[in-house]
C-alpha cells in the first residue's frame, strides 16, 4: 500500500487527462470498463462495492483526487449526496434507458409479464415503455417509499407481493435487492445499464467537468496528405485534366474544414494545413471515433489520405505533434488518422471502432532505435502497439503475427529470427493440436511486457492500493 501522496501524483502525472471517479457493484463497473474505451480523455479511478452502505466510504477515499464522480445507479448517488457534500459535479446512470427495455424483454421471455412488483423506477416511466411495447400489465406494484429506507424493507415489499400473488415477478434497479430475493427463490430482473446508457452518462459527466470546458477553445492543428500524389497527377492525360484534380481536391478539403469551423491553407501540392479548436473537432468526429473526410475522398477520388492531428498547449507543441501522427498514419500504410495529444500519447487509427491508445514514447526513443537494427520498421511496431493496447495480448503464434502486420507466415518466421537475435522476443511455449502437425511455437514480445507492466503500474498504483 503506498501513501496518499504518493497515489495522488500517480493519478495526475497525466497532466492531459481527466479523472474520474467510477464507484459501483462490480457487474456495472466491468460494463463501464468497457465503455470506456471509447472516451480516451477520462483517466478512471475505479471503487467497487457489495453493499450501497460502502458508497459513502468509497466516495470520500478518492474524491479529492478526481475531476468528476460517476457512480452505477441512482441508489448509490443518493448514498454518497446523503452523507457528504459534493463539491465536484456527480453523475449517475439512471435506469431510463435501453437497459429498461432489455429487461422486460428478458421478463416476457423467461417470466410472466402480467403482473410486476417494482423499486427504484416511477411508475409513470415503467407505463410508458409498457404502452409503447405493446404490453398489457393487469398489475403493477411500486415501492414509493424514499430510498433512505434499508435493503432488507424493499425485499420485504418484494416478498410480501410475490407470496400474496401480487406478482408473478419482481424488478429492481438494486443489485443488494436483487441478491436478495434470489436467495429466498423469489424471481427477479436486476435491470443492468447498456452500453448506450453509460456512453451517455460518460459523456455528460465528459461535458460537465472543468478541464473538458477549458479545452472547448484548445486550438487543434491538423496536417492533410495525399497519398501518392506524384503517381496521381502522373495519371492525369493532360495539364487541364491534373488541374481539375487540384482543384476537386482543394474543393474536398475546404468542405470538411468548413464543417469544423476551421482554417485551411495550402502546405504545397500533397499537403494541406488547418486549424480548428479542440471542442468543434471533437463533435465532429464523434470523441475521436470518426473521420468522414477518408471515406469521402476514396469514393469520390478513388485515392487515400493521411491525416496527423495535433493537440497541444502552444501552437508549436500542436503543430510538431501534428507532424508526428502524420507520420504514424503514413508508417500504417496510409487511409487513416492518428491523433498525438499533450503528452504525446496517440490515439488511433481514428475509425468507427474504439480508439486504441499507446505511448509514443515506445515508439520514437531508445527502443525504436533498438527495433530498427533488428528490422522492426515503424509501422510494424505501431500496429503490434494498437494490438497489445487493445486486446492485451503479447503472446503469438507465427500465423497470428503474420495477420497481425499483414506479411506472409515465411517473412514472419524470418523476421523473428532477428527480433530473437536482438532481444526483443523469446519462445515461451508451443501451441499443440490434437491430430497430427508440427507444434506452433509461440512467441512473447518481451518489451512489450516489461513497457505495459511499468505503464500499468504507475497509472493504476492510486485505484490499487
Amino acid at each position: 500500500m503506498c501513501s496518499d501522496a504518493v497515489q495522488t501524483n500517480a493519478l495526475h502525472q497525466d497532466k492531459d487527462g481527466i479523472a474520474i471517479g467510477v464507484i459501483g457493484p462490480a457487474e456495472i463497473i466491468r460494463l463501464i470498463r468497457d465503455a470506456l474505451k471509447a472516451f480516451p480523455s477520462f483517466i478512471p479511478v475505479f471503487r467497487e462495492y457489495e453493499n450501497e452502505s460502502e458508497v459513502p466510504q468509497k466516495t470520500k477515499d478518492i474524491i479529492d483526487h478526481v475531476e468528476v464522480l460517476l457512480f452505477s445507479d441512482y441508489p448509490a448517488y443518493k448514498h454518497a449526496t446523503e452523507a457528504m457534500q459534493l463539491k465536484i459535479p456527480a453523475h449517475y446512470i439512471p435506469l431510463m434507458g435501453t437497459g429498461l427495455y432489455r429487461s422486460i424483454y428478458r421478463i416476457k421471455n423467461c417470466y410472466d409479464l402480467k403482473s410486476l412488483s417494482v423499486d427504484s423506477l416511477t411508475e409513470q416511466y415503467v407505463q410508458q415503455i409498457l404502452k409503447e411495447l405493446g404490453e398489457s400489465v393487469t398489475a403493477l406494484h411500486f415501492y414509493g417509499h424514499s430510498i433512505q429506507l434499508s435493503t432488507d424493507e424493499v425485499i420485504a415489499f418484494h416478498k410480501e407481493n410475490y407470496e400474496n400473488e401480487k406478482c408473478s415477478v419482481c424488478l429492481t434497479g438494486i443489485k443488494t435487492v436483487a441478491e436478495g430475493l434470489t436467495r429466498l427463490g423469489i424471481p427477479n430482473e436486476w435491470v443492468l445499464p447498456t452500453r448506450q446508457d453509460i456512453i451517455v452518462s460518460l459523456e455528460r459527466a465528459l461535458l460537465s467537468t472543468e478541464t473538458r470546458r477549458n479545452k472547448e477553445s484548445q486550438i487543434v492543428v491538423g496536417i492533410i496528405h495525399i497519398d501518392e500524389y506524384r503517381k496521381l497527377m502522373d495519371q492525369s492525360t493532360s495539364q487541364h485534366e491534373a488541374q481539375t484534380l487540384k482543384l476537386e481536391i482543394y474543393r474536398i478539403l475546404l468542405d470538411y474544414v468548413k464543417q469544423l469551423d476551421g482554417h485551411l491553407i495550402q502546405l504545397d501540392g500533397e499537403e494541406f494545413l488547418f486549424f480548428t479548436t479542440r471542442g468543434v473537432f471533437e463533435r465532429e468526429t464523434r470523441g475521436y471515433k470518426f473521420i468522414p473526410l477518408l471515406n469521402d475522398t476514396q469514393k469520390l477520388l478513388g485515392h487515400s489520405l493521411s491525416i496527423g492531428i495535433g493537440f497541444g498547449r502552444t501552437a508549436t507543441d500542436a503543430g510538431m505533434h501534428a507532424r508526428m501522427a502524420l507520420r504514424q498514419s503514413k508508417d500504417t500504410g496510409g487511409n487513416v488518422c492518428f491523433i498525438v495529444r499533450e503528452d504525446r500519447s496517440v490515439i488511433g487509427p481514428v475509425e468507427m471502432t474504439d480508439p486504441m491508445i499507446y505511448e509514443l514514447s515506445v515508439t520514437d526513443n531508445h527502443l525504436l532505435e533498438k527495433a530498427k537494427k533488428a528490422g522492426m520498421s515503424a509501422t510494424y511496431m505501431s500496429r503490434l502497439m494498437a494490438q497489445v493496447t487493445r486486446y492485451g495480448k503479447i503472446d503469438y503464434t507465427p500465423q497470428e503475427l503474420a495477420s497481425v502486420l499483414g506479411i506472409t507466415v515465411r517473412s514472419t518466421h524470418r523476421i523473428l529470427v532477428q527480433w530473437m537475435d536482438a532481444g526483443l522476443v523469446e519462445i515461451v511455449g508451443e501451441e499443440k493440436f490434437s491430430h497430427r502437425g508440427r507444434p506452433r511455437q509461440i512467441y512473447r514480445f518481451t518489451f512489450m511486457d516489461e513497457q505495459r507492466n511499468r505503464k500499468h503500474k504507475d497509472k493504476y498504483n492510486f485505484e490499487d492500493r
